[in-house]
Protein backbone atom coordinates (compact mmCIF):
# COMPACT_ATOMS: atom_id res chain seq x y z
CA UNK A 1 0.00 0.00 0.00
CA UNK A 2 1.38 3.09 -0.78
CA UNK A 3 2.12 5.69 2.02
CA UNK A 4 0.48 9.14 1.82
CA UNK A 5 2.46 11.93 2.51
CA UNK A 6 1.68 15.36 4.03
CA UNK A 7 2.88 18.12 2.03
CA UNK A 8 3.38 20.38 5.41
CA UNK A 9 6.21 16.96 6.76
CA UNK A 10 8.28 17.70 3.38
CA UNK A 11 8.94 21.11 4.60
CA UNK A 12 11.03 19.71 7.39
CA UNK A 13 13.49 18.37 4.50
CA UNK A 14 16.23 21.18 3.26
CA UNK A 15 15.85 20.64 -0.19
CA UNK A 16 11.87 21.72 -0.07
CA UNK A 17 11.69 24.49 3.08
CA UNK A 18 11.37 27.39 0.15
CA UNK A 19 8.87 25.39 -1.69
CA UNK A 20 5.22 26.57 -1.92
CA UNK A 21 2.06 24.33 -1.24
CA UNK A 22 1.51 23.91 -4.91
CA UNK A 23 4.60 22.72 -5.07
CA UNK A 24 4.52 20.40 -2.20
CA UNK A 25 0.86 19.02 -2.83
CA UNK A 26 2.64 17.64 -6.17
CA UNK A 27 5.79 15.96 -4.60
CA UNK A 28 3.13 14.52 -1.64
CA UNK A 29 1.50 13.13 -4.52
CA UNK A 30 3.69 12.11 -6.86
CA UNK A 31 6.36 10.61 -4.10
CA UNK A 32 6.76 6.52 -3.13
CA UNK A 33 8.39 6.27 0.66
CA UNK A 34 11.06 3.36 0.13
CA UNK A 35 12.63 1.50 3.11
CA UNK A 36 15.44 0.12 2.61
CA UNK A 37 18.15 -2.00 4.89
CA UNK A 38 21.41 -1.04 6.17
CA UNK A 39 24.03 -1.82 2.88
CA UNK A 40 21.54 -1.88 0.65
CA UNK A 41 21.85 0.25 -2.46
CA UNK A 42 19.40 2.23 -3.66
CA UNK A 43 20.43 2.72 -7.02
CA UNK A 44 23.29 1.43 -9.09
CA UNK A 45 25.66 3.49 -10.94
CA UNK A 46 25.13 3.07 -15.04
CA UNK A 47 21.74 1.88 -14.36
CA UNK A 48 19.39 4.03 -16.27
CA UNK A 49 17.97 6.88 -13.81
CA UNK A 50 14.30 6.02 -13.12
CA UNK A 51 14.07 7.63 -9.76
CA UNK A 52 15.39 10.64 -8.14
CA UNK A 53 15.88 10.27 -4.53
CA UNK A 54 15.63 12.14 -1.07
CA UNK A 55 16.74 10.67 2.11
CA UNK A 56 13.90 11.40 5.01
CA UNK A 57 15.74 9.31 7.61
CA UNK A 58 19.29 7.15 8.06
CA UNK A 59 22.38 7.77 6.58
CA UNK A 60 23.52 7.21 3.26
CA UNK A 61 26.77 7.35 0.86
CA UNK A 62 27.58 8.12 -2.08
CA UNK A 63 29.91 5.80 -4.09
CA UNK A 64 31.67 6.59 -7.42
CA UNK A 65 33.49 3.17 -9.29
CA UNK A 66 36.98 4.52 -10.09
CA UNK A 67 39.46 2.32 -11.62
CA UNK A 68 37.85 -0.73 -10.50
CA UNK A 69 36.85 0.25 -7.21
CA UNK A 70 34.21 1.90 -5.11
CA UNK A 71 35.45 5.18 -4.16
CA UNK A 72 33.02 6.39 -1.20
CA UNK A 73 32.33 10.21 -2.33
CA UNK A 74 30.30 11.66 0.56
CA UNK A 75 28.71 10.37 3.46
CA UNK A 76 25.53 12.07 4.87
CA UNK A 77 22.54 11.54 7.54
CA UNK A 78 20.93 14.90 6.61
CA UNK A 79 17.32 14.99 5.75
CA UNK A 80 16.62 16.31 2.35
CA UNK A 81 19.86 15.05 1.16
CA UNK A 82 19.60 13.88 -2.16
CA UNK A 83 21.10 11.42 -5.12
CA UNK A 84 20.08 9.03 -8.26
CA UNK A 85 18.68 11.43 -11.26
CA UNK A 86 20.46 14.53 -10.13
CA UNK A 87 19.92 15.62 -14.16
CA UNK A 88 16.36 14.69 -14.77
CA UNK A 89 16.28 18.38 -16.02
CA UNK A 90 18.23 17.59 -18.73
CA UNK A 91 16.08 16.04 -21.12
CA UNK A 92 17.86 13.35 -22.05
CA UNK A 93 16.41 9.97 -23.19
CA UNK A 94 19.08 7.64 -22.03
CA UNK A 95 19.81 8.97 -18.68
CA UNK A 96 21.96 7.23 -16.20
CA UNK A 97 22.53 6.84 -13.18
CA UNK A 98 26.00 8.54 -12.25
CA UNK A 99 26.64 7.10 -8.98
CA UNK A 100 25.41 4.23 -6.30
CA UNK A 101 23.66 5.36 -3.10
CA UNK A 102 24.15 3.17 -0.85
CA UNK A 103 22.15 2.93 2.04
CA UNK A 104 24.84 3.12 5.71
CA UNK A 105 22.06 2.33 8.16
CA UNK A 106 18.31 1.36 7.52
CA UNK A 107 16.96 4.66 6.51
CA UNK A 108 13.55 5.90 4.24
CA UNK A 109 13.40 7.88 1.37
CA UNK A 110 11.15 9.72 -0.93
CA UNK A 111 11.49 8.42 -4.96
CA UNK A 112 10.37 10.58 -7.28
CA UNK A 113 9.82 9.71 -10.88
CA UNK A 114 12.69 11.27 -13.20
CA UNK A 115 10.58 12.32 -16.00
CA UNK A 116 8.33 14.01 -14.19
CA UNK A 117 10.70 15.75 -11.56
CA UNK A 118 12.39 16.94 -14.56
CA UNK A 119 9.40 17.97 -16.14
CA UNK A 120 8.61 19.77 -13.29
CA UNK A 121 11.60 21.51 -12.63
CA UNK A 122 11.71 23.30 -15.89
CA UNK A 123 8.02 24.49 -14.95
CA UNK A 124 8.45 25.63 -11.92
CA UNK A 125 12.58 27.48 -12.51
CA UNK A 126 12.69 28.30 -15.89
CA UNK A 127 15.23 30.46 -15.70
CA UNK A 128 17.63 28.50 -13.16
CA UNK A 129 17.09 25.36 -15.12
CA UNK A 130 18.18 26.91 -18.45
CA UNK A 131 21.11 27.98 -16.44
CA UNK A 132 21.90 24.90 -14.88
CA UNK A 133 21.14 22.92 -18.08
CA UNK A 134 23.26 25.44 -20.26
CA UNK A 135 26.27 24.84 -17.93
CA UNK A 136 25.93 20.88 -17.79
CA UNK A 137 25.72 20.61 -21.48
CA UNK A 138 28.10 23.28 -22.16
CA UNK A 139 30.43 21.51 -19.92
CA UNK A 140 29.93 18.29 -22.16
CA UNK A 141 30.49 19.90 -25.14
CA UNK A 142 33.67 21.89 -23.68
CA UNK A 143 34.74 18.15 -23.06
CA UNK A 144 34.06 16.63 -26.25
CA UNK A 145 35.42 19.65 -28.37
CA UNK A 146 38.62 20.25 -26.69
CA UNK A 147 39.10 15.88 -26.80
CA UNK A 148 38.91 16.76 -30.15
CA UNK A 149 41.43 18.97 -30.31
CA UNK A 150 43.30 16.46 -28.40
CA UNK A 151 43.08 13.79 -30.91
CA UNK A 152 44.03 16.15 -33.20
CA UNK A 153 47.35 18.00 -31.33
CA UNK A 154 48.21 13.79 -30.99
CA UNK A 155 47.98 13.31 -34.51
CA UNK A 156 50.07 16.39 -35.19
CA UNK A 157 52.49 14.80 -32.52
CA UNK A 158 52.31 11.69 -34.99
CA UNK A 159 52.05 13.03 -38.18
CA UNK A 160 55.38 14.85 -37.49
CA UNK A 161 57.63 11.74 -36.46
CA UNK A 162 56.21 9.32 -38.98
CA UNK A 163 57.43 12.26 -41.81
CA UNK A 164 60.59 12.04 -39.98
CA UNK A 165 60.60 8.20 -39.49
CA UNK A 166 59.67 7.90 -43.72
CA UNK A 167 62.30 10.62 -44.45
CA UNK A 168 65.46 8.78 -43.21
CA UNK A 169 65.07 5.84 -45.47
CA UNK A 170 63.77 8.34 -47.88
CA UNK A 171 66.85 9.78 -48.21
CA UNK A 172 69.26 6.65 -47.66
CA UNK A 173 67.57 5.42 -50.95
CA UNK A 174 68.02 8.53 -52.83
CA UNK A 175 71.82 8.69 -51.89
CA UNK A 176 71.96 5.00 -52.50
CA UNK A 177 70.45 4.90 -56.01
CA UNK A 178 72.76 7.75 -57.19
CA UNK A 179 75.80 6.42 -56.25
CA UNK A 180 74.59 3.56 -57.56
CA UNK A 181 74.38 5.05 -60.68
CA UNK A 182 78.00 5.93 -60.93
CA UNK A 183 79.01 2.54 -60.05
CA UNK A 184 76.71 0.94 -62.68
CA UNK A 185 78.81 3.37 -65.40
CA UNK A 186 82.13 2.74 -63.93
CA UNK A 187 81.66 -1.00 -63.76
CA UNK A 188 80.19 -1.03 -67.97
CA UNK A 189 83.77 1.62 -68.17
CA UNK A 190 85.80 -0.98 -66.43
CA UNK A 191 84.34 -3.98 -68.66
CA UNK A 192 84.57 -2.43 -72.03
CA UNK A 193 88.55 -1.90 -70.77
CA UNK A 194 88.85 -5.82 -69.69
CA UNK A 195 87.38 -6.99 -73.10
CA UNK A 196 89.58 -4.49 -75.51
CA UNK A 197 91.62 -7.28 -76.58
CA UNK A 198 93.90 -7.98 -73.80
CA UNK A 199 92.02 -10.94 -72.11
CA UNK A 200 90.62 -13.90 -74.07
CA UNK A 201 87.84 -15.34 -73.43
CA UNK A 202 88.89 -17.83 -70.47
CA UNK A 203 90.35 -15.21 -68.87
CA UNK A 204 87.06 -13.19 -68.46
CA UNK A 205 84.73 -16.25 -67.70
CA UNK A 206 87.11 -17.07 -64.93
CA UNK A 207 87.09 -13.29 -63.54
CA UNK A 208 83.19 -13.35 -64.12
CA UNK A 209 83.00 -16.39 -61.52
CA UNK A 210 85.68 -14.48 -59.30
CA UNK A 211 82.63 -11.37 -59.71
CA UNK A 212 79.99 -13.69 -58.52
CA UNK A 213 81.71 -15.17 -55.55
CA UNK A 214 82.14 -11.46 -54.51
CA UNK A 215 79.02 -10.81 -55.17
CA UNK A 216 77.84 -13.55 -52.69
CA UNK A 217 80.07 -12.95 -50.28
CA UNK A 218 78.12 -9.38 -49.62
CA UNK A 219 75.34 -11.30 -47.91
CA UNK A 220 77.66 -13.40 -45.62
CA UNK A 221 80.30 -11.05 -44.92
CA UNK A 222 81.34 -11.38 -40.99
CA UNK A 223 80.77 -8.25 -38.53
CA UNK A 224 84.10 -6.93 -37.76
CA UNK A 225 84.90 -4.84 -34.92
CA UNK A 226 86.24 -0.94 -35.67
CA UNK A 227 89.63 -2.02 -34.69
CA UNK A 228 88.83 -5.34 -37.17
CA UNK A 229 87.92 -3.30 -40.07
CA UNK A 230 91.01 -0.97 -39.63
CA UNK A 231 93.08 -4.14 -39.37
CA UNK A 232 91.70 -5.52 -42.98
CA UNK A 233 91.35 -2.68 -44.31
CA UNK A 234 95.76 -1.95 -43.85
CA UNK A 235 96.05 -5.35 -44.95
CA UNK A 236 94.69 -4.74 -48.25
CA UNK A 237 95.41 -1.31 -48.85
CA UNK A 238 99.55 -2.41 -48.63
CA UNK A 239 98.80 -5.07 -50.70
CA UNK A 240 97.09 -3.29 -53.71
CA UNK A 241 99.68 -0.98 -53.32
CA UNK A 242 102.61 -3.20 -53.48
CA UNK A 243 100.93 -4.21 -56.47
CA UNK A 244 100.40 -0.79 -57.58
CA UNK A 245 96.65 -0.55 -57.61
CA UNK A 246 95.68 2.94 -58.15
CA UNK A 247 93.22 4.35 -55.46
CA UNK A 248 94.21 1.35 -52.99
CA UNK A 249 93.13 3.04 -49.78
CA UNK A 250 89.54 3.80 -51.37
CA UNK A 251 88.75 0.32 -52.84
CA UNK A 252 90.47 -1.57 -49.80
CA UNK A 253 87.22 -0.24 -47.66
CA UNK A 254 84.85 -1.26 -50.42
CA UNK A 255 86.65 -4.95 -50.27
CA UNK A 256 86.51 -5.56 -46.79
CA UNK A 257 82.55 -5.02 -46.47
CA UNK A 258 82.04 -7.43 -49.32
CA UNK A 259 83.98 -9.80 -47.09
CA UNK A 260 87.09 -10.19 -49.28
CA UNK A 261 90.62 -10.16 -48.10
CA UNK A 262 94.19 -10.45 -49.38
CA UNK A 263 94.10 -14.29 -49.76
CA UNK A 264 90.92 -13.68 -52.17
CA UNK A 265 92.93 -11.22 -53.85
CA UNK A 266 95.46 -13.27 -55.27
CA UNK A 267 93.06 -15.21 -57.06
CA UNK A 268 92.63 -12.40 -59.25
CA UNK A 269 96.02 -11.99 -60.00
CA UNK A 270 96.86 -15.40 -60.53
CA UNK A 271 94.08 -15.34 -63.19
CA UNK A 272 94.66 -11.76 -65.00
CA UNK A 273 97.62 -11.23 -67.19
CA UNK A 274 100.25 -8.53 -66.19
CA UNK A 275 99.04 -4.84 -66.26
CA UNK A 276 95.53 -5.95 -65.95
CA UNK A 277 95.43 -6.60 -62.33
CA UNK A 278 94.08 -2.77 -61.29
CA UNK A 279 91.40 -2.96 -63.74
CA UNK A 280 90.01 -6.14 -62.50
CA UNK A 281 90.37 -5.32 -59.22
CA UNK A 282 88.17 -2.00 -59.80
CA UNK A 283 85.83 -4.10 -61.72
CA UNK A 284 85.24 -6.38 -59.14
CA UNK A 285 84.92 -3.65 -56.37
CA UNK A 286 82.18 -1.71 -58.31
CA UNK A 287 80.53 -5.06 -58.74
CA UNK A 288 80.86 -5.18 -54.77
CA UNK A 289 79.54 -1.80 -54.13
CA UNK A 290 76.73 -2.01 -56.46
CA UNK A 291 75.73 -4.89 -54.75
CA UNK A 292 76.03 -3.27 -51.22
CA UNK A 293 74.13 -0.55 -52.14
CA UNK A 294 71.15 -2.37 -53.98
CA UNK A 295 70.81 -4.01 -49.92
CA UNK A 296 70.85 -0.70 -48.95
CA UNK A 297 68.13 0.43 -50.90
CA UNK A 298 66.06 -2.59 -50.25
CA UNK A 299 66.30 -1.58 -46.35
CA UNK A 300 65.29 1.68 -47.09
CA UNK A 301 62.30 0.52 -49.14
CA UNK A 302 61.53 -2.24 -46.56
CA UNK A 303 61.79 0.33 -44.13
CA UNK A 304 59.62 2.32 -45.46
CA UNK A 305 56.93 -0.02 -46.16
CA UNK A 306 57.00 -0.86 -42.60
CA UNK A 307 56.13 2.60 -41.18
CA UNK A 308 53.05 2.76 -44.23
CA UNK A 309 51.89 -0.43 -42.40
CA UNK A 310 52.31 0.74 -39.00
CA UNK A 311 50.15 3.66 -39.57
CA UNK A 312 47.44 1.67 -41.48
CA UNK A 313 46.92 -0.58 -38.71
CA UNK A 314 47.52 2.28 -36.40
CA UNK A 315 44.81 4.56 -37.99
CA UNK A 316 42.65 1.14 -38.61
CA UNK A 317 41.11 3.33 -41.50
CA UNK A 318 40.71 0.24 -43.77
CA UNK A 319 39.43 -1.88 -41.32
CA UNK A 320 35.51 -2.04 -39.68
CA UNK A 321 35.53 -0.47 -36.54
CA UNK A 322 34.82 -3.47 -34.26
CA UNK A 323 36.84 -7.02 -34.59
CA UNK A 324 38.61 -9.37 -33.33
CA UNK A 325 42.54 -8.35 -33.14
CA UNK A 326 45.68 -8.85 -31.96
CA UNK A 327 46.72 -6.44 -29.16
CA UNK A 328 50.86 -7.24 -29.68
CA UNK A 329 49.98 -5.75 -33.67
CA UNK A 330 48.30 -2.38 -31.99
CA UNK A 331 50.99 -2.22 -29.35
CA UNK A 332 53.52 -2.70 -32.22
CA UNK A 333 52.43 -0.39 -34.79
CA UNK A 334 51.85 2.47 -31.77
CA UNK A 335 55.25 1.74 -30.82
CA UNK A 336 56.43 2.53 -34.25
CA UNK A 337 54.87 5.38 -34.73
CA UNK A 338 55.93 6.56 -31.31
CA UNK A 339 59.53 5.89 -32.16
CA UNK A 340 60.93 9.23 -31.98
CA UNK A 341 59.48 10.24 -28.12
CA UNK A 342 61.54 6.57 -27.01
CA UNK A 343 64.64 7.73 -28.25
CA UNK A 344 67.04 7.39 -25.21
CA UNK A 345 64.32 5.23 -23.75
CA UNK A 346 64.90 1.21 -23.17
CA UNK A 347 62.80 -0.43 -24.36
CA UNK A 348 61.42 -3.86 -23.17
CA UNK A 349 58.39 -5.92 -24.90
CA UNK A 350 57.39 -9.02 -22.95
CA UNK A 351 54.25 -10.42 -25.37
CA UNK A 352 52.58 -13.48 -24.06
CA UNK A 353 52.57 -15.43 -27.80
CA UNK A 354 49.60 -17.31 -26.77
CA UNK A 355 46.80 -13.87 -26.27
CA UNK A 356 43.71 -14.91 -28.08
CA UNK A 357 42.55 -11.84 -29.92
CA UNK A 358 40.31 -9.70 -28.28
CA UNK A 359 36.78 -8.00 -29.62
CA UNK A 360 37.55 -4.46 -29.36
CA UNK A 361 37.52 -1.38 -31.26
CA UNK A 362 41.22 -1.50 -32.24
CA UNK A 363 41.50 2.58 -33.52
CA UNK A 364 40.41 3.39 -29.90
CA UNK A 365 42.39 1.51 -28.03
CA UNK A 366 45.73 2.68 -30.19
CA UNK A 367 44.89 5.80 -28.77
CA UNK A 368 44.95 4.57 -25.22
CA UNK A 369 48.32 3.03 -25.57
CA UNK A 370 49.37 6.30 -27.40
CA UNK A 371 47.92 8.27 -24.07
CA UNK A 372 49.51 5.92 -21.38
CA UNK A 373 53.13 5.89 -23.34
CA UNK A 374 53.08 9.34 -24.18
CA UNK A 375 52.60 10.06 -20.41
CA UNK A 376 55.26 7.35 -19.57
CA UNK A 377 57.85 9.11 -21.82
CA UNK A 378 56.87 12.34 -20.39
CA UNK A 379 57.61 10.93 -16.68
CA UNK A 380 61.41 9.44 -17.51
CA UNK A 381 62.56 12.72 -19.38
CA UNK A 382 63.62 11.08 -22.21
CA UNK A 383 65.65 7.87 -20.58
CA UNK A 384 64.38 5.32 -18.19
CA UNK A 385 62.82 1.40 -19.16
CA UNK A 386 59.48 1.48 -20.73
CA UNK A 387 58.62 -2.19 -20.00
CA UNK A 388 55.06 -3.52 -21.96
CA UNK A 389 53.67 -7.10 -21.27
CA UNK A 390 50.57 -9.00 -22.57
CA UNK A 391 49.50 -12.21 -20.59
CA UNK A 392 45.82 -13.53 -19.88
CA UNK A 393 43.82 -13.99 -17.00
CA UNK A 394 41.06 -16.33 -17.05
CA UNK A 395 38.73 -14.66 -19.40
CA UNK A 396 40.62 -11.50 -19.51
CA UNK A 397 43.57 -9.50 -21.30
CA UNK A 398 45.89 -7.87 -19.52
CA UNK A 399 48.21 -5.08 -20.74
CA UNK A 400 50.63 -3.83 -18.72
CA UNK A 401 52.79 -0.39 -20.04
CA UNK A 402 55.34 0.18 -16.91
CA UNK A 403 57.76 3.21 -16.64
CA UNK A 404 60.87 3.78 -14.47
CA UNK A 405 59.82 7.20 -13.96
CA UNK A 406 59.77 8.92 -10.23
CA UNK A 407 55.95 8.10 -9.80
CA UNK A 408 52.46 9.56 -9.43
CA UNK A 409 52.24 11.87 -6.09
CA UNK A 410 49.56 10.52 -3.47
CA UNK A 411 47.96 13.58 -3.90
CA UNK A 412 47.46 13.25 -7.85
CA UNK A 413 47.01 9.78 -8.09
CA UNK A 414 43.17 10.00 -7.12
CA UNK A 415 42.76 12.61 -9.93
CA UNK A 416 43.95 11.47 -12.74
CA UNK A 417 41.08 9.73 -14.77
CA UNK A 418 39.24 13.39 -14.17
CA UNK A 419 38.32 15.67 -17.42
CA UNK A 420 41.14 18.72 -17.66
CA UNK A 421 43.34 17.54 -14.60
CA UNK A 422 47.41 17.50 -16.16
CA UNK A 423 50.12 17.77 -14.29
CA UNK A 424 52.18 19.05 -17.18
CA UNK A 425 52.75 22.78 -18.25
CA UNK A 426 50.24 25.32 -20.01
CA UNK A 427 50.44 24.18 -23.47
CA UNK A 428 51.81 20.61 -22.79
CA UNK A 429 48.66 18.61 -21.91
CA UNK A 430 44.61 19.34 -21.66
CA UNK A 431 44.40 16.51 -19.05
CA UNK A 432 41.90 14.92 -21.34
CA UNK A 433 44.33 11.54 -22.67
CA UNK A 434 43.62 9.66 -19.34
CA UNK A 435 40.19 10.73 -19.16
CA UNK A 436 39.76 9.06 -22.88
CA UNK A 437 41.20 6.14 -22.06
CA UNK A 438 39.41 5.79 -19.17
CA UNK A 439 36.17 6.00 -21.59
CA UNK A 440 37.63 3.88 -23.95
CA UNK A 441 38.93 1.52 -21.81
CA UNK A 442 35.54 0.83 -19.33
CA UNK A 443 32.63 2.41 -20.71
CA UNK A 444 33.02 1.33 -24.55
CA UNK A 445 34.81 -1.94 -24.09
CA UNK A 446 33.45 -2.67 -19.94
CA UNK A 447 37.02 -3.37 -19.11
CA UNK A 448 38.92 -1.79 -16.40
CA UNK A 449 42.65 0.20 -15.67
CA UNK A 450 44.49 0.19 -13.02
CA UNK A 451 47.36 2.17 -11.37
CA UNK A 452 50.10 0.75 -9.28
CA UNK A 453 52.73 3.76 -8.49
CA UNK A 454 55.80 4.21 -6.19
CA UNK A 455 58.99 5.98 -6.67
CA UNK A 456 60.59 3.39 -8.76
CA UNK A 457 57.66 3.91 -11.52
CA UNK A 458 54.10 3.43 -12.98
CA UNK A 459 52.41 0.42 -14.27
CA UNK A 460 49.07 1.51 -15.98
CA UNK A 461 47.22 -2.08 -15.92
CA UNK A 462 44.46 -2.17 -18.94
CA UNK A 463 42.11 -4.87 -18.70
CA UNK A 464 39.93 -5.98 -21.73
CA UNK A 465 37.01 -9.23 -21.41
CA UNK A 466 37.80 -11.98 -24.19
CA UNK A 467 34.60 -12.23 -24.36
CA UNK A 468 33.69 -8.58 -26.20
Amino acid sequence: MRTELEPASLQRLFLFESLDEGQLAWIAEHADVVDSAAGEDVCREGDPARCFWVLCDGEIAVIRTVRGDEVEVSRSARPGTYGGATEAYVADEDLRYKHTLRACAASRFLALPAREWGAKLREWFPLAMHLVEGLAVGMQRSSTAIGERERLLALGSLSAGLTHELNNPAAAAIRATESLRDRVAGMRHKLAMLASGKLDGDVVAQLVELQEEAVLGVATAPELTAMQTSDAEDELGDWLDEHEVGGAWDLAAVLVAGGLDVEWLGKVERTVPDGTLGAAVRWIAYAVETETLMGEITDATARIGTLVNAARQYSQLDRAPYQASDLRVLLKSTLTMLSRKLEGITLVKEFDPDLPQVPCYPAELNQVWTNIIDNACSAMDGSGTLTIRTRRESDTAVVEIADTGPGIPAEVRPRIFEPFFTTKDVGEGTGLGLDISWRIVVSKHHGDIRVHTSSAGTTFEIRLPLSG
